[in-house]
């Protein structure tokens, strides 16, 4: 049976990857210690996740150890050895806001962490695939340099901007942008697994989000635009815009699309690979349109405000050109367009709130 050690196993993209192998036969072994409460708070735990995924997967072990924990992650992998056919590394602190708060700990989690887990592979599992959630905020803000054009509800990017049609590729820049310091330690991790997969020919792929969104995310004001958004609407909590206002454009894309992407390089690795992913212009949406969208899904009228002021290296508008990994793996695809994924948090945020 093929063995599986997946990061963040109780995260979004971390339990999607969990019950995606386990459907599949799959041994796995999930690392996770719930550090998403410790940074945005109690409500944001994945505790609920964890306690689901060890009940209903048959092949599945949680181990709650730290990544930062260089001698606890060598220990597992030479536990495991050459069984171990795939990594899936997920775990990360993930918000730019955060970071600044507790730059050490932001740091120790996002590249250290990744820099433990790339070693350990070497050492211990070195045919083993390896793929990476790096992030869209390794470009830091240079999307903002560009002319974007105000409609109604969203900014869109010049159309006769090269980008305008299928959104950022692989080639727009990371330097002279602001990252913001979670950017940057996510630049550092994106960088280190593409090097073990050059210097030391490894089968690593980091794979470059947008929003990653889905029902089995714990939403927080600081991380999970549309988890977030949803529990506000239900809830009438008050939801406050930050910046460009409301017209700010994320693209969304379904935990379950990306893991099968993820899946797709596992089975056909290209070491050292990078790749934009995201919702792509099939699955995109402005903070206004979001609230549109909740609000219809839900009916409850949204408790909303519009701050002027900005989060420090936020994205006015990005989309993700997926096409180098569609010209890769042409046999994915995607399966959930927004108003799907956006009714599925609302009936798994409805649920949840039910039983809590």
């Amino acid at each position: 049976m093929s063995l599986a050690i997946v990061t963040g196993s109780s995260g979004l993209i971390g339990s999607e990857m969990s019950r995606f192998l386990d459907a599949k036969g799959w041994d796995v072994i999930g690392i996770d210690n719930d550090m998403r409460a410790y940074f945005f708070g109690q409500e944001a735990s994945t505790q609920w996740n964890a306690d689901r995924l060890t009940e209903e997967l048959s092949g599945f072990t949680l181990k709650g150890l730290d990544i930062r924990d260089t001698d606890a992650v060598m220990r597992l992998f030479k536990s495991l050895g050459a069984s171990v056919e795939l990594v899936v590394h997920c775990a990360a602190q993930p918000s730019h806001d955060w970071a600044a708060r507790e730059p050490l700990t932001d740091f120790g989690v996002n590249a250290n962490g990744t820099l433990n887990l790339l070693e350990a592979t070497r050492l211990h599992c070195p045919d083993a695939v390896f793929a990476f959630m790096s992030t869209n905020k390794v470009y830091g803000d240079a999307p903002n340099d560009l002319p974007l054009i105000e409609t109604d509800t969203r900014w869109e990017l010049d159309p006769a901007n090269p980008w305008a049609e299928h959104g950022f590729d692989e080639q727009l820049r990371i330097d002279q942008s602001k990252h913001s310091l979670f950017g940057a330690s996510k630049v550092a991790a994106d960088v280190l697994c593409q090097e073990y997969g050059r210097y030391f020919d490894m089968k690593t792929g980091a794979f470059r989000g947008g929003c990653l969104t889905g029902p089995a995310h714990s939403g927080a004001e600081l991380h999970g635009f549309l988890a977030y958004l949803v529990q506000c609407a239900l809830t009438g909590r008050h939801y406050t815009i930050f910046g460009y206002k409301g017209k700010q454009v994320r693209d969304n894309i379904h935990s379950h699309d990306l893991v099968s992407a993820l899946y797709a390089f596992y089975e056909n690795p290209r070491p050292g690979a990078v790749y934009n992913i995201g919702g792509s212009r099939f699955a995109n949406c402005s903070v206004l349109e979001a609230i549109a969208l909740s609000e219809e899904l839900t009916g409850c009228e949204m408790n909303y405000s519009l701050s002027d002021e900005n989060r420090s290296g936020d994205h006015i508008w990005w989309i993700s050109d997926v096409r180098r990994f569609q010209r890769d793996y042409p046999d994915w695809q995607y399966q959930y367009d927004l108003r799907t994924t956006v009714q599925e948090i609302v009936d798994a945020t409805r649920e949840r709130m039910a039983t809590a």
